[in-house]
């Protein structure tokens, strides 16, 4: 699998090649640079406007084999020079890089969304070419993404209070091809956010369809909940690790019945037992031989639902799926964190939930 760069290491790239002809007054077609992890990154220049006090170029993000919204997008940087003698560069955000409204992120309120290694990289790499070629002023980076606002609404970014455009990101440079950090860096991120915001506990649902359940079911602000995908252990750990006090955890049956068998990745590729562990909740709950090799033989849990409901033990064996949720939840934090669960179903509504969860809507 291939690796790709980040939009930091665009970003980086872009602005000492700007830099560079700025200050020799010769174009380039290709630049070099190197990367937190080591790798160099060399890469092709698009879009050059040379004038006599100010150079712009971009460089299209790679993600290489794990794409995103930013893969092909055009980074920017335009580089001026800035009065005084003092040799420092200053960094920008410009249109549709994204700006901080909110606490608890890398960059503080008001301050371009560029983060602090992204950042680090541009100054190092413009002060490389300054050295080389002995100026001793100071420049002005001014990074901007045309694209960058339209293509932000798919992102975290209005999530996390970050607005006007994407954000320029990385701590390695690397795009790391099926990496699952990104993703549970996010979760950090917004984790601390309502941390850093005053809050001990969080709400936290696998997807979108947990959150607009608990809006539609509670009238609960889905601003105030955090999506944590399949990493439904690690979100525990990163909520005990940053000091919450308690967590409400709502979820489609679908992922949720894997947790009653202590599976704390419910991804696909890492399991998939829904079909055993609800039969033995039914088998448990006094459903017969049939309908136990009925569900065993469904492939979908909407469907054992159905099976289950007509044989009169639906809520007895959800709420049987739901002790073993709230205890391997338990397990896992070891007693650092309350944790309440509140399982749902397409066709049914809410299935189960533990004791504490009402407790997380009463005003």
């Amino acid at each position: 699998m291939r690796c790709g760069f980040t939009t930091g290491s665009c970003a980086a790239a872009a602005a000492k090649a700007a830099a560079c002809m700025l200050l020799t007054g010769r174009e380039k077609t290709e630049i070099t640079i190197e990367t937190p992890k080591g790798i160099p990154y060399t890469a092709l220049l698009a879009d050059i406007d040379r004038k006599e006090s100010e150079v712009t170029c971009a460089v299209a993000k790679d993600g290489g084999d794990d794409p995103d919204v930013t893969t092909g997008v055009l980074i920017y940087a335009r580089v001026s020079f800035e009065k005084g003698t003092e040799q420092r560069v200053v960094i920008e955000g410009g249109k549709g890089v994204g700006r901080v409204t909110r606490p608890g992120l890398d960059q503080p309120e008001g301050k371009a969304a560029i983060n602090r290694v992204p950042r680090e990289m541009i100054e190092r790499e413009v002060l490389q070419v300054c050295e080389i070629t002995d100026y001793r002023g100071g420049l002005r980076v001014e990074i901007f993404v045309p694209e960058g606002e339209r293509i932000a609404k798919k992102t975290f970014n209005p999530r996390l209070g970050i607005v006007g455009g994407i954000s320029i990101l990385g701590t390695s440079g690397i795009v790391e091809p099926m990496s699952s950090q990104a993703i549970l860096d996010t979760i950090r991120v917004e984790l601390n956010q309502r941390r850093a915001e005053g809050h001990d506990d969080v709400a936290v649902s696998p997807g979108n369809y947990g959150l607009d359940f608990m809006k539609k079911t509670y009238g609960y602000d889905l601003d105030r909940s955090v999506k944590c995908g399949n990493f439904i252990g690690a979100t525990v750990d990163l909520a005990v690790e940053l000091g919450f006090r308690a967590m409400l955890l709502t979820g489609h049956i679908g992922k949720l019945i894997k947790v009653a068998g202590g599976i704390m990745n419910t991804h696909s590729s890492e399991s998939d037992c829904r079909m055993e562990l609800f039969a033995a909740f039914a088998a448990r709950s006094g459903a017969d031989y049939k309908t136990v090799c009925r569900i065993l033989d469904c492939g979908t849990t909407e469907e054992a639902l159905w099976i289950l409901d007509a044989s009169g033990k639906r809520q007895k064996a959800m709420d049987l799926c739901m002790e073993r949720i709230c205890y391997y939840l338990d397990r896992r934090a070891k007693g650092m964190l309350q944790i309440d669960c509140i399982m749902y179903a397409n066709a049914f509504g809410e299935l189960a939930k533990s004791r504490g969860a009402e407790q997380w809507f009463i005003l």
